[in-house]
């Protein structure tokens, strides 16, 4: 953080100069009293009604700006990914925003002829993949067309997505494994334009999962559920997770009023009784 407010100073002073104090944040101000003490090649002085910071041993502010950002004399290609360029400019990749546009989700299918489809030419045989590679994926952008006609299945724990047996019989569709936390990529995605014929949320009956739920189906509407497993009344007395509950409890009370109606028996349950349950329930006998 010092570094990075001490990095941003420093290139306003190279770049405009003598500069007012009063364009500097805290911070940054900071940083600079601190770098002026230490190396001697920066001084504010007063000024009119203000303080005015200005550069006074050049040779010494080039050789530290140049440590702190290597490529400031020659501007980077905006066109290389964004990484790259965090790197030629603070030595760290993952300076300042640093996601990726594309997100990379695994898909299986589950029934046959699953398809997905990018505009009239090109189409993905999910079911195909599936069964001679076990799973697949998609690089999704925001404004793509991938869309299928078969639903899509959310799921946040991976045994649920490589042992199938606990879905309805007859089940035709896309699993989505997201690993706990959805990605915001994969949402803005999903909300995009209409991606499958419903989407379909089975997480963790906790904070959590019902937040994620609550989000999207702001978002999606009816084109979205939350999937309830068989018999998940007795399963959360039976297997219900204290522990869970409480580590999530403050999740859920921020979203608690804005539940949708499905759910909102479940949701007084375990606010009733102060317990949690994950999806791995669904393989458990009830009683």
């Amino acid at each position: 953080m010092a570094d990075h407010a001490l990095r941003a100073a420093l290139l306003k002073l190279c770049a405009n100069g003598p500069v007012p104090a009063s364009h500097f944040s805290p911070t940054q101000r900071s940083a600079l009293d601190r770098f002026a003490r230490q190396t001697g090649a920066v001084q504010c002085q007063r000024q009119g009604r203000g303080d005015v910071y200005r550069i006074c041993e050049a040779g010494v502010f080039d050789a530290h700006i140049r440590a702190l950002s290597p490529q400031i004399e020659t501007p980077v290609d905006a066109a290389l990914p964004r990484r790259a360029r965090h790197l030629a400019h603070t030595r760290d990749s993952k300076a300042g925003r640093h996601h990726h546009n594309r997100h990379y989700p695994l898909l299986k299918s589950v029934g046959e002829s699953v398809t997905w489809c990018n505009g009239e030419d090109t189409t993905l045989p999910l079911s195909e993949l599936t069964r001679d590679f076990g799973a697949a994926t998609l690089g999704l952008e925001s404004d793509d067309d991938w869309h299928t006609g078969q639903p899509l299945w959310l799921i946040e724990n991976q045994a649920l997505f490589d042992r199938v047996d606990w879905l309805p019989e007859k089940t035709s569709a896309t699993l989505l494994y997201y690993g706990g936390q959805i990605d915001g990529r994969l949402l803005t995605w999903l909300c995009q334009r209409r991606r499958a014929s419903l989407v379909v949320l089975f997480s963790d009956y906790d904070g959590v999962g019902l937040s994620l739920y609550a989000r999207l189906h702001q978002k999606l509407g009816d084109s979205c559920e939350f999937w309830m497993m068989p018999h998940w009344q007795r399963k959360l007395e039976r297997y219900g997770n204290a522990q869970l509950w409480r580590k999530t409890l403050h999740i859920f009370t921020g979203i608690a009023a804005s539940l949708p109606p499905p759910v909102r028996g479940l949701a007084e349950q375990m606010q009733r009784q102060g317990l949690a349950l994950e999806q791995e329930a669904v393989w458990l006998q009830a009683s």
